[in-house]
This record gives structure tokens, C-alpha cells and sequence, in this order.
């Protein structure tokens, strides 16, 4: 799809996940946000806007009793009403499917295949994946559509992957939106950090 002289024109997806435990299935998703980080063709990467209105969020019902309290702090959701108000995950996830796929025809009418952007994406995507399998039997991102911030960053800049955190990032790359917990808010300032990585020549100072 969307290739030319070897390039597969590539939309990126940047995805935040909050979930109340440490793997998927024993516990939950709580919620979940995207946003579009960028497009990447045979021209090269281009980001999208900051202030895009276009994304996804989903708060969803827990599929076990069980979690850590610890864990669903973070999100700032409270339990009970997330078990009350919560959006069916079946119905959230085929929602999301339905929105990645609109992300496939691209802004210049071509075809482009999506692929996650996570930090750190071990976390979130183990959620997005199973939840995905689980509750529409399938992926738009495939079985290895996913790219890690952290890995980029490793590549990019030549330091060990270990230690690697936004603390020990230089500056200039860090967006100004603020990391809220909120998967919509946080979805959307990694897309900018994604984008300041794809757009960097390495040799920026801290």
C-alpha cells in the first residue's frame, strides 16, 4: 500500500494508554487516546498540526474485578464510574478501528498505512494489541505496526537505550503541552515530541 521506489507512505498514530495494572486481561484499559503525529512519504515527514481537533478518547468499562489501586490513581478515573459510565470495549474498539482507518486516505488524497507511536511503547501498545484482538478480532496496525519514542530517540541522538527518559532529552525537544494523564492530552504532546524527533539533526545541546 501507498508505495513508490520502495516507500510505503506511513501515517503515524501516536497512542496513550491508562490502564489500572501492569498487563492486559487480568486487568484494564481504562482509557485511551490518539492523535495524528505526522506523515511520511517519499517527500519525507511532515507533522500535523498542534492544534488539530481531530483525535480519539475512549474511557471504558473494566473487564475484571480485579486492580491495582496504585495504577488507576494515576489516571485520575475513579472505579465506580468507570464501571457505570464506561464505553463497552467491543464498541470502543471498533469505534477506534473505524478512525484509524479514515487516517489511511491522507490529507493529499493518497494512501497511507498507519502505524502506532508509543512512549514507552511496550506498555501501551501490550494493551492497545490485545484489547484490539480480543474485542474485533483484528488490528489496523497489523501484528508489528508500532514505533517506540525511546528507541528513536536511542538511534537518533547514539546514547544506550538504558537511563533514556525526557529528563535526558535535550530541551529544544520536549513540547510545551503538558503532561496531564489524561490519555487525549498525552497522546497529543507525544505526537510533538515524535515529530521534533523526526525532525532533528541529532546535535541539538541539552
Amino acid at each position: 500500500m501507498g508505495s513508490r521506489g520502495g516507500i510505503t507512505r506511513t501515517v503515524y498514530v501516536s497512542v496513550d494508554v491508562e490502564a489500572d495494572g501492569p498487563v492486559p486481561g487480568p486487568y484494564s484499559m481504562v482509557s485511551f487516546g490518539a492523535a495524528v503525529a505526522g506523515w511520511h512519504d517519499e517527500h519525507g515527514f511532515r507533522r500535523a498540526a498542534e492544534d488539530a481537533a481531530d483525535g480519539f478518547y475512549r474511557e471504558l468499562r473494566p473487564i475484571s474485578d480485579d486492580y491495582v489501586p496504585e495504577a488507576l490513581a494515576v489516571s485520575g478515573l475513579e472505579r465506580a464510574a468507570l464501571v457505570a459510565l464506561g464505553a463497552e470495549p467491543a464498541a470502543a474498539l471498533r469505534d477506534f478501528t473505524l478512525w484509524v482507518e479514515r487516517l489511511r486516505t491522507g490529507p493529499d488524497g493518497r494512501r497511507y498505512r498507519p502505524v502506532m507511536v508509543g512512549y514507552p511503547a511496550v506498555y501501551d501498545w501490550q494493551f492497545l494489541y490485545w484489547y484490539l484482538i480480543r474485542f474485533t478480532g483484528s488490528s489496523p496496525f497489523g501484528h508489528s505496526g508500532c514505533l517506540d519514542v525511546k528507541t528513536l530517540y536511542a538511534a537518533r541522538s547514539g546514547v544506550p537505550f538504558a537511563g533514556i527518559g525526557k529528563r535526558s532529552m535535550p530541551a529544544a525537544l520536549l513540547p510545551a503541552l503538558p503532561h496531564t494523564h489524561h490519555a487525549l492530552d498525552d497522546a497529543r504532546e507525544q505526537a510533538v515530541l515524535f515529530a521534533n524527533l523526526m525532525e532533528w539533526d541529532g546535535t541539538t545541546a541539552g
